[in-house]
């Protein structure tokens, strides 16, 4: 049993960076990575998502077997990203260096430090926004640039002041956020209940309809995206769990954390279909406003329940996007610390949501930018997977440290510090993938109308990257001392020698290592 000190006070700033968080230090439980996790996606964020089954014109049921279908697709896909961080004490970031190399490991901070800046946005102005319409309904605040500016400087000054304690903070905010959303969003039942009708009809009169197809699996494919999009974060949370916690219990505690938000989806799409029969423009596929419609058919006592669900849900997502980017960027510039970076990227992603929202007018293409990133990110994602399937779990603390310590060598050097198999199988698949995107009225690849107008990318990028990384494991082995004692598991391996860490804090000839 690992020996652990008590957990500090929330008020106290974490200092921790992306090195290995010591065992007595590890004093968090699967079911606080639940909290984290299910916390950041029970928000008005998820509530769009789930509206757009109705957008794409598809039945409430309909829209809700195409939301079941994605959601449990994608947490199948997401829970194994949870044990990187209790087995390597590090964010997943680093954990890639054991499939992508040393430097090859920047793939992986680079697609978070963009997804959580595209999350931290979409936070800040769909909460904003619905504080602001809110306000203007129940104290008939004008809707002006400079009430939505305070309210998106508020938010978001908030946010970047929980991040800079740290962890524990933002579980103190998501321990709210999960009880306190969760008992708004099940009030919303009661607000909607005289509205809400369940044999919603949708658009298409039959199944056989050529465009049901293309629409059910966009549809899919668009709430599978939300886990997903959480791959590249999990071991941020969850490297603060005790090595020796069951495996199964922390994919468990990832996996049940997004099939609980069913509850903000759920309430999207069945709020969604209201505000497609009440108030039908706001539905309109081509500029849909899915806040300002619930706003306009909710009754007059649940917009003050509304405002308090964009606040505690925005500051939830927005915590748990801001917090991974500025610990990835300590990781890549280690002359940062955790706090430094934090501050830094917070007050650069806050002048890009003000240029953005008044001067750029990016509102709406974010959300494509959005999706495009977490393309990327799933094969990225099946490549760790796959990695970890063949080595057996069976990682290298020390040598996932050398980049972080500016060392070279050791297991992870490869060639030159990249492992071109993971590097190719990676580019190769998100490349595919961002072809066969296919995102009406937004962003088509040059290959996206190959299939029949269904947006395949997701499903080719998982599929290709898996496949590909396995030939290329095979026909090019790695070194076997990448495997450890237990040797690979369905590929082979190589006797190739492993150059010696060496840099500084590391024996030379000259100067041994300090006893």
């Amino acid at each position: 049993m690992t020996m652990t000190t008590a957990p500090p006070p929330i008020t106290e700033i974490e200092t921790f960076g992306v090195e290995r968080i010591p065992d007595a230090d590890r004093t968090a439980r699967p079911f606080d990575l639940f909290r984290v996790s299910f916390g950041g996606a029970n928000t008005f964020a998820t509530c769009v998502l789930g509206a757009f089954p109705i957008l794409f014109g598809l039945s409430f049921w309909q829209g809700l077997a195409a939301t079941v279908l994605g959601l449990v697709t994608g947490a199948l896909i997401l829970a194994p990203l949870a044990v990187f961080g209790p087995l390597n004490g590090t964010n997943n970031a680093v954990s890639s260096s054991a499939h992508l190399g040393v430097h090859g490991r920047v793939v992986g901070s680079f697609l978070s430090l963009l997804t959580a800046i595209a999350f931290f946005s979409i936070s800040v102005w769909s909460s904003g926004d619905a504080l602001v319409g809110g306000a203007a309904r129940l104290a008939g605040l004008p809707r002006t640039a400079l009430a939505y500016g305070i309210a998106y400087a508020i938010f978001a000054g908030l946010v970047l002041v929980v991040c800079v304690y740290g962890f524990r903070f933002m579980l103190f905010v998501n321990k709210i956020a999960v009880a306190g959303a969760s008992l708004l969003f099940v009030l919303g039942v009661f607000a909607f209940a005289g509205d809400f009708d369940a044999a919603y009809p949708g658009t298409f009169a039959s199944a056989g309809d050529p465009l049901f197809w293309p629409s059910f699996i966009g549809a899919a494919l668009i709430v599978l995206s939300n886990p997903v999009s959480f791959g590249a974060f999990l071991g941020d949370w969850s490297r603060y769990i005790p090595a020796d916690t069951p495996r199964r219990r922390v994919m468990g505690a990832a996996f049940l954390a997004q099939a609980a938000t069913i509850l903000p989806f759920g309430f999207g799409l069945a709020t969604a279909s209201v505000i497609a029969v009440k108030a039908a423009p706001y539905m309109d596929a081509a500029a849909p406003n899915y806040v300002g419609g619930l706003l306009a058919v909710s009754p007059g006592w649940y917009f003050l329940p509304v405002c308090l669900i964009a606040l505690i849900g925005g500051m939830s997502t927005g915590t748990t996007s801001l917090y991974g980017t500025g610990l990835d960027f300590s990781s890549v510039f280690p002359r940062f610390s955790r706090v430094q970076a934090t501050v830094l990227i917070g007050a650069l992603s806050i002048v890009f949501i003000f240029l953005g929202r008044f001067a750029l007018n990016l509102t709406q293409s974010i959300s494509t930018f959005a999706t495009l990133i977490i393309t990327c990110t799933a094969p990225w994602m099946v490549i760790m997977m796959t990695g970890y399937l063949t080595r057996r779990g069976w990682y290298d603390p020390e040598a996932l440290q050398v980049f972080n310590r500016r060392q070279r060598g050791g297991r992870y050097w490869f060639t030159h510090g990249w492992n071109w198999r993971g590097m190719a199988a990676w580019m190769v698949s998100a490349a595919l993938a961002i072809a066969f995107t296919n995102i009406p009225g937004q962003f088509v690849g040059p290959l996206g109308g190959l299939a029949g107008g269904v947006d395949i990318s997701l499903p080719l990028g998982l599929g290709v990257a898996a496949v590909l990384y396995l030939l290329l494991l095979t026909v090019f082995p790695e070194p076997r001392a990448v495997y450890g004692p237990g040797g690979p598991r369905f590929v082979r391996a190589a006797d190739t020698p492993v150059p010696p860490i060496i840099g500084p804090g590391t024996a030379t000839a000259e100067q041994p290592a300090p006893v």
